[in-house]
This record gives C-alpha cells, sequence and structure tokens, in this order.
C-alpha cells in the first residue's frame, strides 16, 4: 500500500475537529490527518503561521469556510509546501460592510453577556439546509463544538475574519490540484461565489452538492468523502 498523505484539514468559525469526524474515519486509509485549533490567535495570519509551524514539509490542505480563508493564507504564503488544495464553503474576498456588521452584532451580544448558545441558535439557520432543522444529532454536534470554542474563542475567531485580507486576485498564483465544494444551499455563501472564485483558480475543480448547506463534511459525509477521495487522486 502506498504512503498515506499528510493532510491538514482545517475547520471552520465555532467549528471543532468534530467538523471532520466522518472524514477522519473515511479517509483514514489514504491519510495521516491532522487538524489545528485556532481559537487562541487574533489573526489569520497568526493561525496560518502556527499551521506552518507545525505541518509536515510538504502536505496536502483543506479548509471549511474560516478554515478556507486560513487555507489560502498558507498557500499563498508557503505554496511549495501544499500538494493539494481543497477549499470548502468558502471565499476570496473580504467582508462586506453587512457581514461586517453582522460580525460586530454577533460580538456585541456576547460581550453584553447573552448567552452563548442563544447566538449559536441565531446561527444555526445559516449552516445546515433547512431539512435538517429537526435533526437532533446534527445540530447536537454543532452546539457541542461551539460550546467547546466557547465565547472568548468565538469574539477571537470574528475578530480575526474581519481583518482578513481579500485574496481574489492572487488565486491565479495557485498552482496545484484543487478542489472547491458547496452546499447548492449555503445560506452564508452562495455556491455562485464558490464557483467564481474556482473560475480564478487554474486547476481546480468545482463540485455542488445538492440539499446541503455550509456544512457538507457533516451534512452529507458520504459524497464529500468521495469528492476528497477523488481529490487526493484515489
Amino acid at each position: 500500500m502506498s504512503q498515506k498523505i499528510p493532510l491538514v484539514l482545517v475547520p471552520g468559525l465555532l467549528c471543532t475537529a468534530d467538523l471532520w469526524r466522518d472524514q477522519l474515519q473515511a479517509l483514514d486509509d489514504i491519510a495521516q490527518m491532522t487538524v489545528p485549533r485556532h481559537d487562541q490567535f487574533e489573526t489569520i495570519g497568526e493561525i496560518a503561521s502556527d499551521i506552518l509551524k507545525k505541518a509536515p514539509d510538504r502536505f496536502a490542505l483543506a479548509g471549511l469556510s474560516m478554515g478556507g480563508y486560513i487555507a489560502l493564507e498558507i498557500i499563498l504564503r508557503a505554496p511549495e509546501r501544499v500538494s493539494h488544495l481543497a477549499l470548502l464553503d468558502t471565499q476570496a474576498t473580504n467582508d462586506s460592510a453587512e457581514q461586517k456588521k453582522r460580525r460586530q452584532d454577533f460580538i456585541r451580544l456576547v460581550e453584553r453577556g447573552s448567552t452563548f448558545k442563544g447566538v449559536t441558535q441565531s446561527l444555526l439557520p445559516m449552516l445546515i439546509h433547512p431539512d435538517r432543522f429537526r435533526d437532533e444529532e446534527l445540530t447536537g454536534r454543532i452546539y457541542q463544538m461551539a460550546n467547546d470554542i466557547g465565547r472568548d474563542g468565538f469574539i477571537r475567531q470574528e475578530r480575526a475574519i474581519m481583518s482578513r485580507k481579500d485574496r481574489m486576485g492572487e488565486l491565479e498564483q495557485i498552482d496545484c490540484p484543487t478542489l472547491v465544494l458547496s452546499g447548492n444551499e449555503d445560506a452564508l455563501i452562495p455556491a455562485l461565489h464558490q464557483q467564481e472564485m474556482a473560475n480564478h483558480i487554474p486547476d481546480a475543480e468545482f463540485h455542488i452538492i445538492d440539499k446541503c448547506g455550509h456544512l457538507p463534511t457533516m451534512e452529507r459525509p458520504v459524497q464529500s468523502n468521495m469528492i476528497l477521495r477523488e481529490w487526493l487522486g484515489w
């Protein structure tokens, strides 16, 4: 059997390794996977530096949502170290004024002492397909991840996201096999925006998963795993 591919899986906002639970199981035969935590840092740059410091010399890299912002920072900073890139339900642009205001509103709610679970409940309709709102196993995992990150980690993550750079003009520099994967009903980052990002990356393939929101690795793990396995060349 061939040697396993080193694969770094970067979670999104309010997400832990459980975001990648099914991938950690399904891809274990082909990949040596690690999932970094990034809720202790103030900027995307600091997170990227920490991941690069701990990662193998060369590795495949996948990031979902905020994890995608981090993955773009990593590959544009150290392209020689990334063998494959996967961007899931993410974007290369920075926040619009409306998006930034929404993040600032959430931060103020948390700082004023509102219940942290209330913030997570407000975010839930933007995270998963409406058909899954009553899926207690799925929503319970999402709430637990948010609880594990906590309010201070959430605030740090939101501030890091708001300060990120616009990377659209740099996407043509990416020259490794790249996957862009979107849930068709992603309410946070529309699939058309993600397709546009893929169009700017020379060696990118774009895939859509139907009846899926912002978290395909949790909502549609079987389809996600098949696409990720193909992306890794298996």
